[in-house]
């Protein structure tokens, strides 16, 4: 059986799932229509976009998961205000968050102060105000919180404004624009022959 490994620009406001639970909300079943044992590797959540990647490759799925693999993920973070180098180091450092009722200090990981990168217009646009001005940060994590990267900026009081999923191991978004899709091979997400 051959396995299909497909990336997908997941846009702003979209679910990452096929199933319809409420009917105003896009689902990927919006965009693509595939083979029933194709599901996305993960998730972002409705109000994050950018890469998402989807798959029948079980045994793939199941490593890009488990956190003892460490695979590494990529998101260019949009903040409100100019971010600080001390905020990027304690991001940097891993700050404390709040995972369900419990706290827990994230992992250390990588994050620094980038250009606006180009991307698709977000469709709603992202909110500017005057008086505010916004920053971006790219920050690679080998782990998997909900909404932990939010959290993270957040703790640091810089809350996000966009959040874009730029990379997952060695796969990037490249060209794609939101909504789009490209077929991609096992090669191209691991950078090895296996």
């Amino acid at each position: 059986m051959g396995y299909t490994y497909i990336a997908f620009y997941k846009p702003y406001n979209v679910l990452s799932q096929f199933t319809k639970e409420v009917e105003s909300h896009k689902t990927l079943a919006d965009y693509l229509d595939l083979d029933k044992d194709i599901y996305p590797v993960g998730r972002l959540d409705k109000d994050s976009e950018g890469l998402l990647l989807l798959t029948n490759d079980k045994r793939l799925n199941h490593k890009l998961l488990d956190p003892k693999y460490n695979h590494p993920r990529t998101y260019w973070v949009q903040v409100d205000g100019a971010i600080t180098k001390e905020a990027i180091e304690e991001v940097k450092d891993g700050p404390i968050i709040k995972v369900g009722k419990s706290k827990y200090k994230t992992l250390p990981c990588s994050a620094k102060i980038i250009e606006e990168p180009q991307l698709p217009a977000r469709i709603p646009p992202v909110r500017t105000r005057k008086t505010i001005p916004t920053s971006w940060v790219s920050i690679t994590l080998t782990e998997g919180k909900n909404r932990q990267v939010r959290k993270m900026l957040a703790s640091t009081g810089f809350p996000v404004l966009r959040l874009v999923r730029q990379s997952i191991q060695s796969l990037s978004l490249g060209t794609l624009q939101s909504g789009e899709h490209r077929i991609v091979t096992k090669f191209d997400i691991l950078n090895v022959n296996k």
